[in-house]
């Protein structure tokens, strides 16, 4: 097979991501800028669907109402000569200096109240652009010393924004649902809203919580030493899985952004695995950092790589699943028996069924293998190609 994306497989990148230059802590750009018309061409060239950016990837901070209308024009020209969408947007909280404590729960009320507006600004120009989701990632909303942030007024002041911005897009009858993206640490020590379990908690508390989701990021949940395809189960679970970003990442480290599927390549089989069978019908993003090695020949390759890499797991993991022998070991490991309620007879003939507790044969229950093992295998042939 050739693997070759096509626009219906609906993967979308990063402005961000093939733009950026290669800049660390540690070291200056190994790459020049790169102008977003080209990215857009590129990416299209590349079999992709979409294309997401922050507001200042775009529209470089500061520039005046007739600079930015002219980036926004050429974006917009772009976008139409290649077919490419916007799915996505989102409002850069975290570079200017002035974030330096956070945007939505800066201790500086001043400082709260122009990132508000700066979002709000924003959210107008992904409408415009065609968008359906406004991914919130708050990477300076934390604290690196106990008595610096009240965590709990923290809280209130996230809550008080995402409250103003649902007001704001319900006011306007906006089409578009926030996406909340869960990071346990980086740049911050620590970051309020780590995992996708939080973010969950979060949203239940706002006035609105229909209009908001998450945006997990495979690397971020990760870093906190989660599994990520859980997360994503539980997300799903809830209705809530709004948006996705999807890279590579090597264990608990700094957010490495490997490309997809690089680093844990089990979790990332799984995660295919769970969006195909799951219908995940949205936008697949990946959130990647081309390495700085790289010329953009290698850019191109990396992004290349990563949409070849779904494609190559989600065959994968559709044979995994059409195996009789694979369908024969979920029977045997019990997977329809989890399926089934465990009481469709409700609390009274859970009470009154002597099988259940009193004739219950324990040692017997507890004498039977699972059958895991044998199951783990076959998912393992598939993923090493040795099936199907």
């Amino acid at each position: 097979m050739t693997y070759q994306p096509v626009p219906e497989d609906k993967f979308s990148f990063g402005l961000w991501t093939v733009g950026w230059q290669g800049k660390d802590p540690f070291g200056d750009p190994t790459r020049a800028a790169l102008d977003p018309v080209e990215a857009v061409q590129r990416l299209a060239e590349l079999g992709a669907y979409g294309i997401t950016f922050h507001d200042d990837d775009l529209i470089p901070f500061g520039s005046s109402d007739s600079e930015r209308e002219s980036h926004i024009k050429r974006f917009r020209q772009a976008l139409d000569a290649t077919g490419m969408k916007v799915p996505a947007a989102t409002t850069n909280l975290f570079t200017h200096p002035v974030f330096k404590d956070g945007a939505f729960t800066a201790n500086d009320r001043d400082v709260r109240r122009y990132a508000i507006r700066k979002v709000i600004r924003n959210v107008d120009l992904a409408v415009e652009l065609g968008a359906q989701t406004y991914v919130a990632w708050g990477g300076r909303e934390g604290a690196e010393s106990g008595a610096a942030k009240d965590v709990r007024d923290a809280l209130d002041r996230m809550k008080e924004a995402f409250d103003l911005l649902g007001e704001y897009i319900t006011e306007q009858g906006y089409d578009l649902r926030f996406a909340i993206e869960p990071k346990p640490n980086e740049p911050r020590g620590d970051i309020i809203l780590p995992t996708v379990g939080h973010v969950l908690a979060f949203i239940e508390r706002l006035e609105r919580p229909e209009l908001f989701g998450v945006n997990p990021e495979v690397g971020h949940e990760q870093m906190a030493g989660l599994n990520f395809p859980h997360g994503i189960a539980q997300a799903l679970w809830a209705d809530k899985l709004y948006h996705i970003d999807l890279n590579g990442q090597n264990g608990i480290k700094y957010d490495q952004d490997l490309r997809f599927g690089v680093g844990d390549v089990r979790a990332a089989f799984w995660l295919v695995d769970l969006l195909e069978t799951a219908g995940y019908s949205g936008p697949k993003v990946f959130d990647f950092k081309p390495p700085r090695t790289e010329d953009f020949d290698g850019v191109w390759e990396s992004a290349a790589g990563c949409m070849r890499n779904y494609l190559i797991l989600r065959d994968r993991a559709a044979a995994f699943r059409a195996d009789p022998d694979v369908q024969q070991a979920l029977l045997d490991a019990r997977l329809d028996e989890l399926a089934r309620p465990t009481a469709e007879d409700g609390l009274a003939g859970l009470l009154a069924d002597k099988g259940a507790y009193e004739d219950f044969d324990v040692d017997g229950a507890a004498a039977r293998g699972m059958a895991f093992e044998r199951l783990d295998q076959l998912a393992m042939d598939h993923l090493l190609g040795v099936r199907g």
